[in-house]
């Protein structure tokens, strides 16, 4: 994260993270030798087509994620740190928690809420769909499986640094850089 992001607070933060957000999808683009004009949300928030591609960021004060794609996709990022109790269980469900095996509280609670996320934007529902989103299989340490409404997904996790960062890949292969 540059120094000139790091100093700002508020509002003024938040902006500068989406702006640098967005630098970070352009980025993916250009990785993906794919051309995006511009990054633009409707009055909702939700991304908007730029020249038929799709995109999607996340942002927190010390990262930024962004992603584009031909489909619909979508990507979330979080600090891994302790959560309470009840946050757990307000998140994940008891059947969803069973397909974890040997991941501490906190790991588990991140790669079920980032995943969801990253569904949720993909399908451009948003954080009201959370109670509609499942996890119905760990494939491993990397993958779940993650089932929104009547549709099943592929979630692709990504641990660095102390955060860990969710996207929807389906049958796309993940290249994940940091910079």
């Amino acid at each position: 994260m540059p120094e000139t992001i790091k100093i700002l607070k508020g509002k003024k933060k938040v902006v500068a993270l989406s702006q640098f957000a967005r630098e970070s999808a352009r980025v993916s683009a250009l990785k993906a030798k794919l051309h995006v004009d511009i990054f633009e949300k409707d009055t909702l928030g939700v991304p908007r087509l730029s020249n038929g591609l799709c995109w999607s960021v996340s942002h927190k004060p010390d990262f930024v994620a962004g992603v584009v794609s031909k489909e619909k996709i979508g990507i979330d990022l979080e600090r891994i740190k302790d959560i309470s109790d009840a946050l757990f269980e307000r998140i994940i469900e008891p059947e969803e928690e069973r397909h974890f095996r040997h991941q501490g509280k906190s790991t588990i609670f991140f790669r079920v809420f980032t995943a969801k996320e990253a569904v949720l934007k993909k399908t451009r529902d948003g954080i009201r769909g959370l109670p509609k989103v499942k996890i119905k299989e760990v494939v491993d340490e990397k993958n779940l499986v993650v089932q929104y409404i009547d549709k099943k997904y592929l979630v692709e996790n990504f641990y660095f640094d102390g955060y860990l960062a969710s996207v929807t890949k389906d049958h796309f292969n993940v290249q994940w850089t940091l910079e």
